[in-house]
This record gives structure tokens, C-alpha cells and sequence, in this order.
């Protein structure tokens, strides 16, 4: 199984949003295993430069997956494998510009994956949603067999838009095409903002000292995964033959409480500020959330490595190595869609609505 690492050596690879948390780790994982290029395109609409990895094999260019002008830069470099991770990401940022996220995870996937056939690529790994296709009512735990119409934002419908659109490419042209279903990831890279994840957001607030909003009744479950894991079966997705053409939950295989993990974050970080009640978003209709993994044990012989207290701690650590830059970067601007309401963060001002707690660094 260990043979998939020694595949990337030599290998030129284009990875879009490469400059996420998910993409700047696995851009970083590859030029480690002496990939001869590694190339980014990201239009750092939800990242950052100073996350992109600074290497002598990785190439970084900036532009959209709507772009023909980039897309047409990256692909004339011949990547020989493509992983796409751009996004417009996520729920209620599609819910605020639901055209945008058409464009983007409609058309521009498209366009990643007409361009990657006209080249002909040895694969294409695609990054859908299993927290957006399996809607509210499927069983748990979540398997690759159920999917549902009705889902509630756009990211969900484009999302799954998304691996119809990787079928069907793979059924009429032959793309080689595998599809990753990603669950709530979480990890170093990941700089909090309204749109953002809520562990990153809610481990920013608590080392500004600032009280989590919680917007459930208390018995709500993720399946947090922590964003090495995720690394480790792309690697394994774009490598495994039997993988080709398949769909595959990445995820823990584990719940975890969301409101024992916000008491888990205040406890690590030394926040004393309570948790408050926060209104509940439209939305968010899902009580629990646990997949089923087996899938990927089968297919990739992916097993998940890091525990979950022990991913909170490492995410802490990078906040707090990289406290300015985020403090900088991180925004939660006013607005009726906020994504949680009632909390405003703005660069210049750092201070909650209702207490004015200025937002310090520790």
C-alpha cells in the first residue's frame, strides 16, 4: 500500500485552490515527494499568499476555474494528473450568491475536467461534498449508495452537479475520474472568516477571548476530519486503479458533538468567555452527520490516523504560530446573511457587537 507515495516522484500535477487548507497541505505533501512540478491555480478568493508553500518545485498561478486565459496557462504545462479542489465555498456564501457558485462549481468544474480530457491526464480527482449530497433525511451511517434531491443551498446542488458532470465524462469520453466525498474538515491552513468552517472560526474567537455562538440544542454530531487524513486518500484516490470512476466517502468514521468539541476548543485555548445561543441558520437542517468509511478502506485502503483531540491541538498551535497573518486576514463582516449572526469582526476594529471585547493575541 505504502507504493502510492513513490508514484508522485517526478510527476507534474496541477491542484486547484491549491491555497486552501486542504490544497496548501496537499501541494506541500507532493513537493515533499519529489513531484517534478506542482503547480497552484487559486484566485485567493477565500485563501491566502503566505499559506502557499514556498518551494522550488511549485509553481503558483493566480486565476479562476471560470478563466479560460488561466486554465489554458495551467494546461499547457501538461499536468499529468489534476486534482480539483476549487471551490466556491460553502453553504451559506451560496446561499448569499447563489450565480456565483453556479459559475464556479458548476462551469468552472466543467472546464477543469474538458480541459483535463483534452489533454488526456492520467486522472482527475474530483472534491465533492459528503456533507451536501446526502441531504437531511438518509440513514446513517452515511454510504456512497443514497443520495437525495432535496437539498437545501446551492453548494449542495452544485456540488453533486459537480460528480454528474465527472460521470458523465467518465462514461462518454473516458475520464479517468475519481470522486472524493470530503466530511467537515479541519486543520492547520484554514484562516476563519464568515464563510469559513465553524472550528476555525470558533477556535479564533476563543483565543480572542470571545464567546462561541452556538446555534444548536446540544445533541448535534459532525464527522470532523482532520485535513492529513484527507491528504493522505487524495494520494492514495490518485493512484489506486480500482478507484477509477468510483465515488468514496473521506471522513473519520466518527461523531463528534459539536457543542463538547466548542467546550474542548475554550478548554484548550484558556477561554473563560461562555458559550452563547446564536439563531439557527435556515439551512442547517441536519441534526447528525457520521459516514460511512468503508468504501475507502476497500477501494484506497485509506484509514484515518489522527485522533480528534489530537487535530484540535495541532490547529490551535498553527493559529497561534501564524496569530498576525490570521488576525490580519480573518473577517466577519456585518450583514443580515452573516453566516452567524451577531458576530462582527472587522480588521481594523476588532470588537464583538454586544460586549465591544477588544480581540487580542495571546
Amino acid at each position: 500500500m505504502q507504493d502510492y507515495k513513490a508514484y508522485f516522484a517526478g510527476k507534474t500535477i496541477l491542484v486547484t485552490g491549491g491555497a486552501g487548507s486542504i490544497g496548501s497541505n496537499l501541494v506541500r505533501t507532493m513537493a515533499g515527494l519529489k513531484a517534478k512540478q506542482v503547480i497552484i491555480l487559486d484566485d485567493l478568493s477565500a485563501a491566502y499568499k503566505w499559506n502557499i508553500p514556498s518551494l522550488s518545485n511549485v509553481l503558483f498561478v493566480q486565476g479562476s476555474v471560470t478563466d479560460e486565459i488561466a486554465l489554458k496557462r495551467v494546461f499547457n504545462l501538461r499536468p499529468e494528473i489534476v486534482y480539483h479542489l476549487a471551490a466556491f465555498f460553502a453553504n451559506q456564501n451560496s446561499v448569499d450568491y447563489p450565480q456565483k457558485d453556479l459559475m464556479v462549481n458548476g462551469l468552472g468544474t466543467l472546464l477543469v475536467f474538458q480541459y483535463s480530457q483534452l489533454i488526456g491526464v492520467e486522472r482527475v480527482v474530483y472534491a465533492s461534498s459528503g456533507c451536501s449530497i446526502y441531504g437531511s433525511a438518509a440513514p446513517l451511517p452515511l454510504k456512497e449508495e443514497f443520495m437525495s434531491m432535496h437539498l437545501t443551498t446551492p453548494y449542495q446542488i452544485t456540488k453533486m452537479l459537480g460528480e454528474l458532470y465527472a460521470n458523465f465524462l467518465y462514461n462518454h469520453y473516458g475520464l479517468r475520474v475519481v470522486k472524493t466525498r470530503f466530511f467537515n474538515s479541519y486543520g492547520p491552513g484554514e484562516v476563519p472568516g464568515q464563510y469559513r468552517n465553524v472550528i476555525p472560526n470558533f477556535i479564533f474567537w476563543a483565543l480572542s477571548g470571545m464567546p462561541l455562538p452556538f446555534t444548536g440544542t446540544g445533541g448535534e454530531t459532525r464527522d470532523f476530519t482532520y485535513v492529513m487524513d484527507i491528504v493522505d486518500a487524495l494520494l492514495r484516490a490518485g493512484y489506486f486503479e480500482r478507484a477509477l470512476g468510483q465515488e468514496m466517502n473521506i471522513a473519520s468514521g466518527r461523531e463528534t458533538n459539536i457543542l463538547q468539541m466548542a467546550e474542548r476548543i475554550n478548554e484548550i485555548t484558556g477561554n473563560r468567555t461562555a458559550i452563547m445561543r446564536a439563531p439557527a441558520r435556515v439551512w442547517d437542517t441536519k441534526k447528525r452527520l457520521l459516514a460511512s468509511i468503508d468504501r475507502a478502506r476497500d477501494l484506497l485502503g485509506y484509514e484515518p490516523q489522527i485522533d480528534f483531540d489530537q487535530g484540535l491541538q495541532n490547529t490551535i498551535q498553527w493559529f497561534k504560530d501564524n496569530w498576525e497573518s490570521i488576525r490580519r486576514d480573518a473577517d466577519f463582516p456585518p450583514g443580515s446573511s452573516a453566516a452567524v449572526q451577531g458576530v462582527v469582526v472587522k480588521a481594523n476594529r476588532k470588537k464583538t457587537k454586544e460586549t465591544g471585547r477588544e480581540l487580542t493575541s495571546r
